[in-house]
């Protein structure tokens, strides 16, 4: 356990001794936010808005807290899965360096060697993403606060759970790489594309019929879909007592990918936190399983 713990430890303060890697990986969230906030949040209101009945009355700050609400809950969903692979580096690092001979030479298993990769990418991982959270609660906060204690608790437990999973698929995925071009390439295929795909960047009940039964197969849209519910559930309490029929309540929390469909069913929240577990636990069960695998087997 000891040397577990010290795996671990070594691979984190590399991490925070690469200050071009701190850097990136502290300054995505921000960069993020700003972004959003500067060319998404017209896009995503005047969506808003489209759904809003002419008949409905609604107060600025209710339709900017919900405006704001989508941001942060895009933003936390993009993030907690493209800055793993950025901080998962350090594994393509040691192979493009040379420093895993000295690992394969040692009496440590394989396998450790990997999970210690693993649980320092998730440590990492965390601490960057719960700046990003306090950026984006913070952002709310200016905008339009509709969130309860238990929606931030709520909202940090999610967080971890899509971190585990931003960290166990980065981690299959960086398990061939052996360049620091090959990382950055992927890295930037998944920084790019994985907004898109998990429903971040825009609500899949805007994209046809049959890409929406495609994306409902991802694990990633159901963890983008979570953080909404917790993010936005406080605006859509605040409709209902400002008396907002049952319907367009419904029909908002439809547009904005609350309520998510497999197969003709919606899927609820309770649901969503199991496809997600289920997800980590399953590919973890292939990362091991690969880690485990001979060198020679692998190739």
């Amino acid at each position: 356990m000891r040397t577990f713990i010290t795996l671990i430890e070594r691979n984190r303060k590399l991490f925070f001794r690469d200050k071009g890697m701190l850097l990136s990986s502290l300054i995505t969230p921000i960069i993020l936010i700003v972004l959003y906030a500067t060319f998404l949040a017209k896009v995503y209101k005047d969506s808003f808005l489209s759904n809003i009945p002419a008949v409905v009355d609604i107060s600025e700050k209710l339709i900017n807290g919900t405006v704001a609400g989508q941001l942060a809950a895009a933003l936390l969903a993009v993030s907690c899965v493209t800055v793993t692979f950025c901080v998962n580096l350090t594994m393509v690092q040691d192979r493009a360096l040379g420093v895993r001979k000295d690992f394969d030479v040692s009496p440590i298993r394989k396998p450790m060697i990997y999970l210690g990769y693993f649980f320092a990418t998730v440590l990492n991982s965390l601490m960057v993403n719960i700046l990003a959270l306090a950026l984006c609660l913070g952002y709310i906060g200016i905008m339009g606060w509709y969130l309860t204690v238990m929606d931030v608790v709520l909202l940090i437990l999610d967080l971890i759970l899509l971190v585990l999973f931003g960290a166990v698929l980065s981690s299959i995925v960086c398990y061939p790489l052996k360049t620091q071009g090959q990382m950055s390439a992927v890295g930037t295929i998944v920084s790019a594309g994985y907004g898109f795909v998990c429903g971040a960047y825009m609500p899949i009940s805007n994209f046809g019929e049959g890409l929406q039964n495609v994306m409902s197969y991802l694990p990633g849209t159901y963890g983008t879909s979570l953080i909404k519910n917790h993010m936005l559930r406080g605006v859509f309490k605040e409709m209902e007592t400002k008396g907002f029929p049952a319907e367009v309540v419904k029909g908002i929390s439809d547009s904005l990918d609350c309520n998510p469909t497999f197969q003709g069913n919606v899927v609820e929240p309770k649901y969503m936190v199991l496809i997600m577990i289920g997800t980590v636990v399953l590919l973890g069960g292939l990362y091991l399983i690969i880690t485990a695998l001979p060198e020679k087997s692998r190739r």
